[in-house]
């Protein structure tokens, strides 16, 4: 028998960016951020306190409703910036909101019951399992190398030095 003639059928491994993986953690982590909510309406007596005027503890207001879009606004302005601030800047943005989001994560599953822990343990943990991943890739961001810069001719060969 003779071997295949066949091209090789390994899939192509191409690196992904760092860009392009913090922005897929905000769009993961906006998805489970949203979801956590829609589901919460399954909660018996949820939708009779919405109707109510009332949301967890607080009453339903325009300051409150307007908290609640800066809450979600903000992961989901992220999934932009991470692909288009400068390396420096994204890198500095994503730490700092990735740090804020963990206690405002955390937040979420104060008050519940033991019975829903299972539900907010979760959820919660995912969300969390996304900021630290967001996290890991901004503090490990590749590095490049310096280009080394000539400063001055001394003895007909040029002296280096990093910048």
């Amino acid at each position: 028998m003779t071997p295949s003639r066949h091209p090789s059928t390994d899939l192509a491994n191409q690196p992904v960016s760092v860009r392009a993986k913090i922005a897929a953690a905000w769009t993961s982590f906006m998805f489970l951020y949203i979801y956590v909510d829609y589901y919460h309406l399954y909660k018996p007596g949820t939708i009779e306190a919405i109707g109510g005027g009332r949301v967890f503890e607080f009453d339903i207001s325009p300051a409150l409703m307007t908290a609640f879009l800066a809450l979600v606004s903000v992961p989901a302005l992220m999934v932009w910036l991470s692909l288009a601030l400068p390396a420096r800047a994204n890198r500095m943005t994503n730490l700092v909101v990735a740090v804020l989001y963990i206690p405002v994560t955390v937040f979420n599953a104060v008050g519940e019951t033991w019975e829903w822990a299972s539900f907010y343990a979760l959820s919660i943990g995912v969300e969390l399992v996304l900021l630290a991943y967001i996290l890991r890739c901004v503090w490990a961001w590749p590095r490049v190398a310096a280009p080394e810069r000539v400063t001055a001719w001394s003895h007909g060969s040029p002296r280096t030095t990093q910048p």
